[in-house]
């Protein structure tokens, strides 16, 4: 039951449902944690309707409220939790506090472009973080701005850095043998998944989320179904963070991966089959965390007195080595659930070019050998 004169609701998996009818007689639904916020988005979502109604030129005078009904809008809901918190403290951190400086509380020309100039010349920020921010920002801008005579031009003005491509953490051969071996004589049952990572290239979250249902044992087939995240929550303070299992990163992440035998044999030898729990890796209910088995990473990593990397590395490594052993393009790419194949491309091209060039070689030994047959 509603509170009297609100349409807010407590709904019957504990969250709160608010909604507020549109112009157009269509509903504006509204969802959080708790009543509260519940009331504070609808509120911002007023407040930002009743911005449009003064007129395009007044509406940009308040910057930072436009930038926080957009925060709290729809947008809370069309993105991922985890692309949320990335949005949420981009505009928090960097956007907001801008455009909450008097001379800068109007979107304009002036405002738009100090911005990008500020984030591009900040020395503490890394090319790659200055890249997000812009990116954010400029997503914000088309929204708040589409009702603009402006929009284009002023969305113009935010050109994204362009960032060097860096060469990709990988481990030499030597390397994985060290870390396999160490990981198939650990006590911790989670190590296993460390193995399971080198051999088919899936991202930590996705291992994580791994239940006994997604391997096929007739098949030797592995399904990447879902993918596990810690986020942080912003609908109640102070924020807390909840470990969130979530749809993988892109439409292309959903796949059957193929095992090979000797880890089919490897995970039902090693790991008891409890049907009793779902998850793999954590023999229980609830999944393993992603940052529990960093830190297992880690320690390996220096029991072994090998350089810290970031787990993500074994993705790469599997990556080079398929490369390495003439896997196609194609196929590498389907296998590690990229979006594209330019995407593929654009990682792994000083690997691509590597093996390139060891095709073109075996030009050069053919031409010799038919000099040597002439001669």
């Amino acid at each position: 039951m509603s509170r009297r004169g609100e349409n807010i609701y407590k709904r019957k998996d504990g969250r709160w449902e608010g909604r507020l009818m549109k112009q157009d007689k269509k509903y504006q639904y509204f969802y959080a944690r708790t009543y509260k916020e519940v009331k504070g988005k609808m509120k911002l979502f007023l407040e930002q309707k009743d911005f449009s109604k003064k007129g395009q030129s007044d509406q940009l005078n308040h910057a930072p409220k436009l930038f926080e009904a957009w925060l709290v809008g729809e947008i809370s809901l069309r993105v991922k939790p985890s692309t949320y918190e990335s949005y949420y403290c981009c505009m928090h951190r960097h956007v907001i506090p801008f455009f909450s400086e008097s001379e800068n509380n109007k979107i304009t020309q002036d405002s738009i472009a100090g911005f990008v100039r500020m984030v591009k010349e900040k020395q503490e920020l890394a090319e790659a973080s200055k890249k997000k921010i812009l990116a954010i920002f400029k997503i914000s801008l088309k929204e708040i701005l589409k009702d603009s005579p402006e929009c284009h031009f002023l969305i113009d003005l935010v050109r994204l850095p362009k960032t060097e491509d860096k060469e990709v953490q990988v481990f030499s051969m030597k390397e994985q043998r060290l870390i396999v071996d160490a990981a198939l004589h650990s006590q911790d049952r989670r190590a296993i998944g460390i193995v399971v990572c080198f051999y088919t290239g899936i991202r930590l979250g996705e291992l994580c989320a791994l239940k006994w249902s997604d391997i096929d044992i007739e098949t030797g087939t592995m399904s990447i179904m879902r993918t596990v995240s810690r986020t942080r929550i912003f609908e109640e303070e102070p924020y807390k963070t909840v470990l969130l299992v979530g749809t993988p990163k892109s439409r292309k992440s959903v796949r059957k991966i193929p095992l090979p035998a000797f880890l089919l044999k490897l995970i039902n030898e090693s790991i008891e089959c409890d049907f009793n729990h779902e998850y793999i890796f954590s023999g229980k209910d609830v999944p393993s965390d992603p940052r529990s088995y960093q830190k297992l990473f880690k320690k390996i990593l220096k029991e072994l007195k090998l350089q810290e990397r970031k787990f993500h590395a074994i993705r790469h490594t599997f990556a080079t080595r398929a490369l390495e052993l003439g896997v196609d393009i194609k196929t590498l790419s389907e296998i590690l659930g990229h979006s594209s194949v330019s995407i593929t491309l654009d990682i792994y091209a000083h690997s691509l070019m590597e093996q390139k060039k060891v095709a073109i070689e075996k030009f050069n030994d053919m031409y010799m050998l038919n000099v040597k047959q002439n001669a």
